[in-house]
């Protein structure tokens, strides 16, 4: 149901109706706003990610082809978009505000828990390589079907299951809980 509105919603923003744009942003607006937080790293740059993304998708509406479904479609856009934005940002750095300004998250449940762990997962995440850091993005924090995800990146399921196992375990080892774990184990076995 909710995908057939949102072919409905993509024809008619394809032939210009803005109402329909409206409405269609407003129903993915907050998917596609996570995904550019968590691949861009920062808020301000994620609402310019997402806002761009957009107007990608007012411009670019009738080249959806409808051969998958239109979050699908939008999810390609936002990381395509993401991508282009931290290419250009590599050549003229700036500095992000500070931790402490940036509001909790409050789509994140309880507020204490998230504001704890929100600095450190994101500052791992933003050590993993772009591939590694976008395919657990969409997988482990969007819930994305690893046929999804493929989709989206334009590559194989075993390449994303490879991707997200990867990137699973160096953000692990970046956040300490290999060795509480995993690596623990093992040595107990050696003893």
């Amino acid at each position: 149901m909710t995908d057939t509105r949102d072919r409905e919603l993509i024809a008619m923003v394809a032939d210009g109706d803005r109402d329909a744009f409206s409405e269609l942003m407003s129903r993915t607006e907050d998917m596609v706003f996570a995904v550019c937080l968590r691949i861009m790293g920062d808020r301000e740059a994620a609402r310019d990610a997402a806002q761009e993304t957009f107007v990608t998708l007012f411009r670019k509406a009738d080249r959806y082809k409808g051969t998958a479904a239109v979050t699908t479609w939008l999810y390609r856009v936002t990381v395509n978009t993401c991508y282009d934005m931290l290419r250009k940002a590599k050549r003229r750095r700036a500095e992000s505000l500070p931790d402490h300004i940036d509001p909790a998250d409050p789509q994140s449940g309880d507020g204490f828990v998230s504001v704890e762990l929100r600095g450190p997962v994101e500052a791992a995440l933003r050590t993993l390589p772009e591939e590694f850091r976008t395919a657990v993005i969409l997988r482990d924090v969007q819930g994305l079907a690893l046929i999804d995800v493929a989709e989206i990146l334009e590559v194989p399921v075993g390449t994303v299951k490879s991707r997200v196992f990867r990137g699973r375990k160096l953000l692990a080892g970046e956040l300490g809980n290999l060795q509480d774990g995993s690596e623990r184990r093992r040595d107990d076995g050696d003893a």
